[in-house]
């Protein structure tokens, strides 16, 4: 069975209404069967606390339905609060969509 994926891109801001938005997207992709989901941050300026929750609560979305998530083309301020919250650690982070595709291919 192969693996379908979506790419999603949100813009500008990852905060409390952001995050939700994000989630809303991510669930109704898993409810459609999507196993592999990539977030492309390339367009996103700043991320909160409330946003990193959000996220959190993504991946555990995710992993419920035995799906991958990726993060790619984080900016420097997104990068620094998954790095102070060891959050790099736990997330798939990879450098830009052409990572993303190498990924999914192996």
């Amino acid at each position: 069975m192969s693996k379908s994926s979506r790419v999603l891109e949100p813009i500008g801001l990852i905060d409390n209404a952001g995050g939700t938005q994000i989630r809303r997207e991510v669930s109704d992709l898993l409810e459609a069967g999507i196993q592999i989901i990539l977030l492309d941050l390339t367009n996103i300026t700043f991320m909160d606390s409330s946003g990193l929750g959000a996220l959190v609560a993504i991946l555990q979305q995710v992993r419920k339905k035995e799906a991958h998530l990726y993060l790619c083309s984080i900016n420097d301020q997104v990068q620094i609060i998954l790095e102070l919250t060891k959050m790099d650690k736990i997330f798939d982070v990879l450098t830009d969509r052409a990572a993303f595709d190498l990924a999914i291919q192996s």
